[in-house]
């Protein structure tokens, strides 16, 4: 299965970066391979100064190695060897009427020395889960946009199960969360995490339902940005994107998982902090005026809304 998923996002990434550039029309990834000294490594792509994208990463990675100590109490295992290899992707555009996007789907194995409760019976197999998801951040809130997005994230879930929208939507507003803020970072999406074996699902099924999710990934965002990159914009929005981009760097730093994985296992960090976005604002106090089209954005932002219905 690892053999198998590491190919999907390598494909993944070519076909991703190729339509990005077509997108931009101007910029070009720039690609560095790295080794990552534990064991693994990656292939980053970075995309900067575009027409459309100020900054913008495609990145693939797989590595394995002794899972670290602040990982083991997270899993609660002993010593244990792992495995991990996904492809994730953040796009700032510069024109703060189109959204920033992130995306990501992964695979994990571990193969723990001595544990217990539910991966004791698993013995020698270890543990093995995919993971991922894609969620929109909008700097000024079409609703048309945040309705396309949802329903390509639908269509992609209910091929595979009708439970899964519903629930994995939710679980992308939970976990998109800043709680220091009390607000969501976005207008969500889907995130699904340690999706094992079960009476339902085997292994084979988990990939082709994330694999489904990857490759609906352009369907759901490449439709916005046409459409709102050539908008015009004011210095007062763009100002309000960098600010709200604050908010972004603010998650990513501080409750990220994917984040904070990749800082604990001594990842490469160009790759792991390609994510923060290029000009970003942190203003004392800041409140949008009254009525205006930035606190409407606000408003969302404090209670998850339901943009599709069944």
């Amino acid at each position: 299965m690892k053999d198998k998923f590491q190919q999907y996002i390598q494909t993944l990434q070519d076909t991703i970066t190729s339509k990005l550039e077509a997108v931009d029309g101007a910029a070009r990834f720039k690609e560095d391979i790295w080794q990552r000294p534990e064991g693994g490594g990656g292939r980053t792509r970075v995309i900067e100064n575009g027409h459309v994208f100020e900054k913008g990463g495609v990145n693939i990675s797989a590595v394995h190695g002794k899972l670290p100590e602040s990982m083991q109490t997270l899993f609660n295992v002993g010593e244990a060897d792992f495995f991990a290899c996904g492809l994730s992707l953040v796009l700032h555009p510069k024109n703060p009427m189109v959204p920033t996007v992130h995306a990501n789907w992964r695979y994990f194995e571990m193969y723990p020395d001595k544990v217990s409760g539910e991966a004791s019976t698993l013995g020698a197999r270890g543990l093995s889960w995919f993971g991922g998801g894609q969620d929109l951040t909008p700097y000024y809130l079409f609703e048309e946009d945040a309705m396309h997005f949802h329903q390509i994230c639908k269509m992609a879930c209910d091929k595979h199960n009708p439970d899964f929208y519903p629930k994995y939507k939710k679980q992308c507003d939970n976990y998109f969360w800043n709680a220091h803020r009390n607000e969501a970072r976005g207008i969500g999406g889907l995130f699904f995490d340690y999706c094992k074996v079960s009476e339902d699902m085997q292994m084979a099924d988990w990939y082709n339902f994330v694999t489904e999710v990857g490759n609906s990934f352009l369907e759901a965002y490449v439709p916005i940005v046409e459409k709102r990159k050539g908008l015009p914009y004011t210095k007062a929005q763009r100002n309000w994107q960098e600010i709200r981009r604050g908010r972004y760097v603010e998650f990513n730093l501080v409750h990220d998982k994917g984040t904070l994985f990749g800082l604990k296992t001594n990842g490469r960090i160009e790759s792991i902090l390609m994510s923060l976005p290029p000009h970003v604002q942190w203003l004392y106090n800041h409140h949008p005026e009254s009525g205006s089209d930035e606190e409407k954005l606000l408003e969302i932002l404090k209670k998850p809304k339901d943009w599709i219905t069944s």
